[in-house]
C-alpha cells in the first residue's frame, strides 16, 4: 500500500451546528481553513483520529472524495444531513 492510498485524518465536531465535522490532515492541521469557516465553525472539537482508506468506507460520507478533498484544498467539511419532513410532521403541532 503506498502512501497515497491512505491519510491519517483529525475529525473535529462543530459545537454550533450538530452533526457538522471537519476531516483535516493530521499532519497539516487547521492552516489550510479560511478564517471565515473557522468563525462559523467555532471552536473545533476533537473527536477521532481515522486512518483513511479507499477500500474502509465511512458511515455517512464517500472516503474517496473526502480523501481528494484534504488532499486538494486541505479539509472536508461534512455538513449536517437534510432534515427528512416525514419525521419533521411528526413534531409539528396539530390542530384538533
Amino acid at each position: 500500500m503506498t502512501d497515497a492510498s491512505r491519510l491519517i485524518c483529525e475529525v473535529f465536531k462543530s459545537p454550533r451546528r450538530d452533526e457538522m465535522y471537519l476531516y483535516l490532515d493530521k499532519a497539516r492541521g487547521m492552516a489550510a481553513v479560511p478564517q471565515s469557516l473557522r468563525d462559523q465553525f467555532g471552536p473545533p472539537m476533537s473527536v477521532m483520529t481515522l486512518l483513511l482508506r479507499p477500500e474502509r468506507p465511512l458511515a455517512r460520507v464517500d472516503v474517496i472524495k473526502v480523501m481528494a478533498a484534504i488532499r486538494a484544498q486541505g479539509f472536508y467539511l461534512q455538513m449536517p444531513p437534510p432534515k427528512d419532513p416525514e419525521v419533521l410532521d411528526l413534531f409539528s403541532p396539530r390542530d384538533e
